[in-house]
């Protein structure tokens, strides 16, 4: 693929990327939020978050009291917990996935007193960015003293990086499902034989059933 190509590709995942916006949520106070991401492996995720609390008197939601956070976990495919921590009312999260699939991100509050959700629910602000685009290269150019020549390639670089793990993730999808195609086939034509199998053993009983009734009634 030629630099002009590879650049306007870069364009627009960055317009993609932009257009992402985060999500919220309403939870109470002993209610857990759980959301599931497909990521490849070996890539970093940061999830930024903000609680706020709706205040009747004013009818607006305001920010969080002090002493209210979220506790964090994190499950990979296999159901192993890969982060499970406290944090403020107000932060971000980060994990890296080390195998590809769905993994599990829940939230809920760490709060146990009435009294902090008297005035009602919690609303949770989420954004979870994955891969390169979890990147902050504005820090990353001031820490690493990059030229803006030198930081476009390494956004460049980065960029087919991603592109690649997401084909491998798709080979290993495709993979999964030709497995379970197969294991399903199998099981669907062993099912049948099985029912042809009853089907002829039924009608070989009907058979000695029917003409032992017809002997029995001197017919035949």
């Amino acid at each position: 693929m030629a630099v002009g190509e590879w650049l306007r590709f870069s364009v627009l995942l960055q317009v993609a990327a932009t257009l992402c916006s985060g999500l919220y949520f309403h939870i109470g106070e002993t209610e857990k939020k759980c959301f599931i991401e497909e990521i490849p492996d070996e890539t970093m995720v940061i999830g930024n978050y903000k609680t706020l609390m709706y205040d009747k008197q004013r009818e607006e939601y305001l920010p969080s009291p002090v002493g209210l956070g979220m506790f964090v976990e994190v499950k990979d495919p296999d159901d192993k917990v890969i982060l499970s921590r406290q944090y403020a009312s107000e932060g971000r999260f980060t994990f890296t996935s080390h195998i590809p699939g769905e993994h599990q991100i829940c939230l809920h509050s760490n709060s146990t007193k009435l009294s902090l959700f008297a005035s009602g629910m919690l609303r949770v602000h989420l954004d979870i960015q994955v891969g390169e685009h979890a990147n902050d290269y504005v820090e990353i150019a001031a820490k690493d003293k990059l030229s803006e020549l030198q930081l476009r390639v390494r956004q460049l670089i980065e960029q087919v990086e991603q592109i690649q793990k997401e084909q491998n993730y798709q080979r290993y999808r495709e993979e999964r499902f030709r497995v379970t195609s197969e294991s399903t086939n199998q099981r669907v034509l062993w099912w049948s034989i099985v029912q042809t199998l009853i089907l002829i053993l039924t009608g070989i009983w009907q058979m000695r059933h029917l003409k032992s009734f017809f002997e029995a009634k001197k017919l035949v």
